[in-house]
């Protein structure tokens, strides 16, 4: 039976076979939870019924909410004097993912779209560890959304308990809140899953290089081709390339959006006269909480790959120089030595007594282990030289119309926002 199944992986269009065979089995979970969220859209009917979904809980439900729930005459701690502010921001936020992900999957397919069709061409521990990643990603995003929706159930239950609203629109006071709770808090958890949704999503595919680029380091331990090695690694960059074309405008976008958000409720709290407590501003703290989650967990997927394709690099720097003094002290050795010529490059006694310091994400593409002789038995100094000259012209990672998206960049944006933040706090409450 092994035989049989992998058989059709050697033909030229193994890759369709395998995308039809085990389509439902890699993907039944992730579609069921796409249609139980009204985000599926594979169909007329269906997707009849994630857009009209979408206009209720994002723009219906926040606008009555706002406008007729706005509640001007309630004490101070029933007002919601930033409830403008909080509805903007996951409404807008919530329709960037929305339009975004209805794109994505009409455009290429889920399956296309999650790489699942480029995965025949990868090793089995590759296909193993992004399948389980898959899995897991359900669970990741109800770790982010189920406690904020717990949160603000909290709020809205106690603030309808209290007495807050009183506007009998089915006839019956006690109902009318209780359906405009619900109606709230569904609204909410739309939003958030849908914006939390397309970031492990991304997180998901970023994962995906991760893997495959932790899989391309271990040719660096076998006597590989250098033609092998760079046409597997122009594969990786081009998949690069392919994720940074789709989520630039999502990312960019995001980022534009959530910061002018934070701004926003940044100059509403320290205007003069302004009362701030748990009670007033609650739920804006809630909102911006998760709109900087989401963000953040954009940036340091984009990061983390970033860094990760950088680092062949130095692993093939770090293989070029090993390559290099073991082939100078073997060439320069005439008379036989008391010990291998593989000894003094790489001592045995050799122990990483600072392994503790060094980090729990340390891997084969970021580590201070030598390689072994036997990797460039039999590739030439040239060919490693002029292997080591293309990844340092042709670094990978994560762009954004051109902009890589590494630490440095980060750097440059937290400069730029805490220079903005202190110039805002300057004109509001006086900061010299």
């Amino acid at each position: 039976m092994a035989d049989e199944r992998e058989a059709p992986l050697l033909g030229r269009n193994s890759k369709f076979t395998r995308s039809a065979s085990h389509a439902q089995d890699e993907l039944r979970s992730f579609r069921s939870f796409l249609k139980w969220m009204c985000v599926d859209q594979s169909s007329v009917w269906s997707a009849c019924l994630s857009w009209s979904m979408f206009v209720a809980f994002t723009i219906v439900v926040p606008a009555l909410s706002h406008f007729v729930l706005s509640c001007s005459s309630c004490d101070g701690r029933h007002a919601r004097p930033y409830d403008w502010v909080v509805q903007l921001s996951l409404s807008g936020v919530a329709t960037l993912s929305f339009v975004c992900l209805s794109g994505f999957v009409k455009r290429f397919g889920l399956r296309r779209f999650l790489f699942f069709d480029k995965l025949c061409d990868e090793s089995e521990t590759v296909r193993r560890n992004y399948t389980e990643q898959l899995h897991r990603s359900l669970k990741l995003l109800s770790i982010f959304v189920l406690p904020c929706f717990l949160v603000e159930t909290a709020y809205k239950i106690w603030w309808y308990a209290s007495g807050a609203s009183q506007i009998p629109f089915l006839g019956n006071v006690y109902l009318s809140d209780i359906v405009a709770c619900i109606m709230e808090l569904c609204s909410w958890l739309y939003r958030t899953t849908v914006i939390f949704l397309v970031c492990v999503l991304f997180r998901l595919i970023c994962h995906l290089q991760i893997l495959r680029l932790q899989d391309f380091a271990k040719v660096f331990q076998t006597d590989s081709d250098v033609g092998t090695v760079l046409s597997e690694h122009l594969r990786i960059r081009r998949h690069l390339r392919i994720i940074s074309h789709r989520y630039r405008k999502f990312i960019l976008w995001a980022l534009i959006m959530i910061t002018g958000s934070q701004f926003a409720s940044l100059l509403m709290t320290t205007k003069p006269h302004a009362v701030v407590n748990i009670y007033r501003a609650g739920e804006l703290a809630l909102c911006s909480m998760t709109l900087v989650t989401a963000l953040l967990m954009l940036l340091r997927s984009a990061t983390k790959i970033t860094h990760k394709a950088q680092g062949v690099t130095c692993l093939a720097a770090k293989w070029h120089v090993c390559a290099t003094l073991d082939s100078f002290e073997a060439n320069e050795s005439e008379t036989p030595r008391s010990q291998p010529v593989n000894a003094r490059v790489f001592p045995s006694s050799h122990d990483d007594s600072d392994g503790d310091d060094a980090g729990d994400e340390e891997d084969d593409l970021d580590n201070s282990k030598l390689i072994p002789a036997y990797a460039y038995s039999t590739i030439s100094f040239q060919k490693r030289q002029a292997l080591v000259k293309y990844f340092e012209n042709n670094r990978a990672g994560i762009t954004i119309y051109g902009f890589t998206l590494d630490r440095s960049t980060l750097h440059t944006i937290f400069g730029i926002e805490l220079s903005l933040v202190l110039w805002l706090l300057g004109k509001t409450v006086g900061l010299s």
